[in-house]
């Protein structure tokens, strides 16, 4: 089994970039600091025959990628993935696919399948170190009794309206619950009734004992279970008590031995009681020490989008998107169906980095890693998105003849294709004008241009219809400048085109997909991020392109010359029938002034 974030167990082609992440579990390391760790028998991997078998060591680090299977995964969940895996993989260690599953009322088998999914699209494995919080539900119990006997949780019997009113403010300590007192045996009493279903739900919860003046909210007594008759996706009805997330995580963080747990900058406020809890759990044997750290980054803010789920899931449930997976939002389903790639987000995290302060990255960069990545990897195609006919007059009517084009300008061994030629070709609307302005090279009457892989031609005119569209254009050829022939270049021109047979194309839908916001901050200031939808995020097009993507297969991307990288869609392409998503184009038209 192998334990490797590469598929291919070969070390990264360039090494990741410094962060502060890096230097915390570098000392940890030189320190041995793990090596020392007490190991017991608890359900997480454990040091013996095991991990023998599977190479690990407990010296070495642990980290984990644990998400709430209440929805599907975003752009800012691939920074978390490839920054846990990273490490995992960097340092020799292993990373744990955990699922938080704390929350039975919002979580779904559906969800957990797209996560597996997911990470697995973007290029990571995690061998055996598969788990979820609801395993650890008898342990999590246990440790509650634990703490209760320890004096450190009582059973609260306030209505939710009491508790909030008495918490206190950020400037006004929070007041004592009339319950806090109660006897460890009372205690121990109600919340195992609590665990029989002996109440209805909200008439209980199990409290940790801190301090209810505490200039940190979060620790004034905080809710570790509520009472909440739910199905459970793993565990039916098993329970109607269920520990609360800030309570379960560092519990399973401890049972799985995770050395350091990464977390965003909006947990570090929880910090403190993530250290109070595993502090008691340890000294009450109950965990191994040392105990996990968490270390906390800036989350990933990207201009364009929106990752809140709650305006993620407004997008969805209003139909301002046609789906989760719509190519226009920021999920990861969604940006493997518009042909963004798994080395692409991988190039993007390693670009950005880890940083504890606040940064805000340009969308254009994801975009950019996309380019890079498809421009190595894209094979070329011609396509001719706003055809208008182009008629060779004196080429012999029902003649065709091969051209010959490259499949990738870098790649002479991936070696050529042919593209069939003939009298009569589709080209782009916008390469021919009547009365062309200055530095126009491309076709109009009596200009010559060169038409791709074939021959140079010479405009002669066009015709329209009664409401002035052009229809036709038409032009003359010159035989002996065909691309690959002796003499080809003996006609110099400026202009240069690209073109498909009429009688050999395929008429296709493609989907011309751009950003889904028209501002770089949606929804700023007092507006409604709804009112900031760019109205042209998608164009539905019929395109003319070469026959040789009739064989394109789902998902496959290409790069279509002068225009940029398409993806056959990998829902809607069926055989001989593909559908292309256009993935991004060949420069940032938006930072151009589009």
């Amino acid at each position: 089994m192998s334990h490797s974030t590469n598929p291919t167990n070969t070390p990264p082609s360039t090494p990741a970039p410094s962060n502060f992440i890096r230097q915390i579990i570098e000392a940890d390391l030189a320190a041995a600091k793990h090596a020392r760790r007490r190991w017991s028998g608890q359900p997480g991997p454990q040091v013996g025959a095991g991990d023998t078998a599977v190479g690990l060591d407990p010296a070495k680090i642990r980290t984990r990628f644990p998400p709430e299977p209440n929805g599907y995964l975003h752009f800012g969940h691939a920074k978390s993935i490839c920054l846990n895996f990273g490490l995992a993989r960097d340092y020799g260690g292993a990373c744990h696919l955990r699922f938080d599953d704390t929350n039975p009322e919002k979580e779904e088998q559906e969800y957990v399948d797209s996560i597996i999914d997911a990470v697995r699209w973007l290029g990571f494995d995690w061998g055996q170190n598969q788990y979820f919080a609801s395993n650890y539900f008898d342990w999590m119990y246990a440790f509650a009794e634990k703490l209760i006997e320890g004096g450190h949780a009582y059973v609260d019997s306030q209505s939710a309206d009491e508790m909030r009113a008495n918490r206190g403010t950020l400037t006004e300590a929070g007041k004592n619950s009339v319950f806090r007192d109660r006897s460890v045996a009372e205690n121990i009493d109600l919340f195992r009734r609590m665990k029989a279903g002996e109440f209805a739900d909200g008439a209980h919860i199990l409290r940790a004992r801190i301090d209810m003046a505490s200039g940190n909210i979060n620790l004034r007594d905080p809710a570790l279970y509520r009472i909440r008759r739910a199905t459970h996706h793993n565990t039916g009805d098993t329970w109607c008590i269920y520990p609360m997330y800030t309570f379960a995580h560092p519990i399973e963080d401890a049972l799985e031995n995770i050395t350091h747990s990464i977390c965003t900058l909006e947990f570090e406020d929880q910090r403190p009681f993530y250290d109070w809890l595993l502090a008691r759990l340890g000294d009450a044997g109950c965990i191994n020490l040392p105990p996990p750290q968490q270390i906390e980054f800036a989350r990933l803010n990207l201009s364009y989008v929106v990752l809140s789920k709650r305006k993620l899931i407004q997008l969805v449930e209003e139909k301002h998107v046609a789906g989760w997976d719509d190519p226009r939002l920021p999920t990861l389903v969604g940006a493997r169906r518009r042909g963004y790639t798994a080395a692409g987000f991988r190039r993007f995290a390693e670009m950005i980095g880890v940083s504890k302060a606040h940064q805000e990255i340009d969308y254009a960069i994801l975009e950019a890693c996309m380019r890079d990545d498809l421009g190595e990897t894209a094979p070329r195609r011609i396509a001719v998105l706003d055809p208008v006919k182009l008629i060779i007059d004196n080429y012999p009517d029902g003649q065709t003849e091969e051209c010959f084009a490259p499949n990738h300008p870098q790649k002479p061994d991936l070696g050529k294709r042919s593209v069939p030629f003939s009298r009569e070709l589709w080209i782009e609307r916008e390469d021919f004008v009547e009365t062309p302005s200055k530095g126009y090279f491309r076709l109009f009457p009596g200009n010559k241009v060169r038409l791709r892989y074939g021959y140079v031609v010479e405009c002669t005119g066009c015709e329209k219809d009664a409401a002035g569209t052009i229809t036709a254009v038409h032009c003359t050829y010159l035989a002996e400048t065909k691309s690959g022939t002796p003499g080809a270049d003996s006609v110099k021109v400026k202009g240069n085109i690209h073109w498909v047979s009429a009688a050999h194309s395929l008429a296709c839908d493609v989907r011309l997909y751009d950003r889904l916001f028209k501002v770089a901050h949606p929804g700023s200031g007092d507006r409604d991020f709804l009112d900031d939808i760019n109205p042209e995020s998608l164009t539905v097009i019929t395109a003319q392109l070469e026959p040789a993507l009739k064989d394109a297969l789902p998902e496959q991307s290409f790069q279509f010359e002068r225009h940029g990288y398409f993806v056959a869609d990998r829902i809607d392409s069926k055989p001989d029938a593909p559908v292309f998503n256009r993935t991004v184009g060949l420069k940032d038209s938006w930072n151009a002034g589009k």
